[in-house]
């Protein structure tokens, strides 16, 4: 049973899966706002677009 509690202190893998996990958190995060602000932009780019084109009718 020592050895067991021993072996179960030393071991950092699940350290290194929660590492990997705020990785990924961090990195979805910036994507999300990356494709929002551009999603926001393009909006304003299409209703800019469709008004001049409105406006020529």
């Amino acid at each position: 049973m020592n050895t067991l509690v021993k072996r179960f202190v030393k071991d950092e893998s699940g350290a290194t899966a929660i590492e990997y996990g705020l990785i990924a958190a961090g990195i979805s995060v910036a994507i999300i706002a990356v494709v929002q602000s551009l999603g926001s932009n393009l909006n304003t780019t299409f209703s800019n677009v469709s008004a001049a084109l409105g406006k020529t009718n």
